[in-house]
């Protein structure tokens, strides 16, 4: 049996994330988000696609290409606990894995062909930051990957807790709509560490072409200001 299996970057994705902070927490949180996934030069074979047109959702198999932790632990603090609870790696989704390796679902919008790209997977609903390298793509099967009654263990409790969010009319006047409705999604997802609580606290992020500060006070989010990059 090898020790090492080499895992071949198969493609990349393109979302419009260009750091990890900011990025939804899991897959499928916001639908609204739109991604392309990007075939490497040697992957671009139209017939390794053949009847995924008929898939609705695929998994996508993916590397934590920002981890820079290079030992790993078998404990973690998960930042939705509050950063004080220990948990064991393998009941998180934590990046910080002996192999940094993610899972996600993905909605298949589109299959697209493009001159200079091959044939690109027009995907929503990433949790991935901009560039990260693709290993695997997958059908998702509905009648097995679909578990009846399944447990949520920890997560049941720490996900969907919305906040409200609060942006100045200014602010919505000077942004489209579609991206109005994305960037609030995003905020009201609580993008913080929960161990977080300071109201006076600035935080900034990436997005699309957008550099984005914030403040939270209890369950609100004041939304400051939303700047060109």
């Amino acid at each position: 049996m090898k020790d090492n299996i080499k895992l071949n970057i198969i493609a990349n994705i393109n979302t419009d994330f260009p750091e990890k902070f900011g990025v939804p927490r899991q897959s499928g949180l916001i639908p609204e988000l739109k991604a392309k996934i990007i075939f490497s030069p040697e992957y671009r074979k139209d017939e390794s696609l053949k009847g995924l047109e008929g898939f609705s959702h695929i998994w996508v198999l993916w590397g934590f290409s920002q981890n820079e932790q290079k030992e790993w632990s078998p404990t973690v603090r998960p930042p939705r606990l509050g950063g004080n609870k220990r948990l064991g790696v393998f009941a998180t989704r934590s990046p910080f894995r002996p192999n940094p390796i993610g899972l996600s679902v993905l909605k298949l919008e589109g299959i697209t062909k493009t001159d200079n790209l091959g044939t690109v997977l027009e995907v929503s609903g990433a949790d991935m930051v901009n560039g990260t390298p693709i290993y695997d793509i997958k059908p998702y099967i509905p009648y097995t990957d679909s578990v009846a009654n399944a447990k949520g263990g920890f997560s049941d409790e720490v996900y969907g807790d919305l906040l409200e969010v609060n942006i100045p009319v200014d602010i919505e006047q000077r942004i489209d709509s579609e991206t109005l409705l994305k960037l609030k999604k995003i905020l009201a997802s609580d993008i913080r560490p929960s161990y977080h609580n300071n109201p006076e606290r600035i935080y900034s992020f990436e997005f699309s072409c957008f550099n984005v500060k914030f403040r939270v006070e209890d369950k609100t989010l004041y939304l400051l200001s939303v700047t060109h990059i």
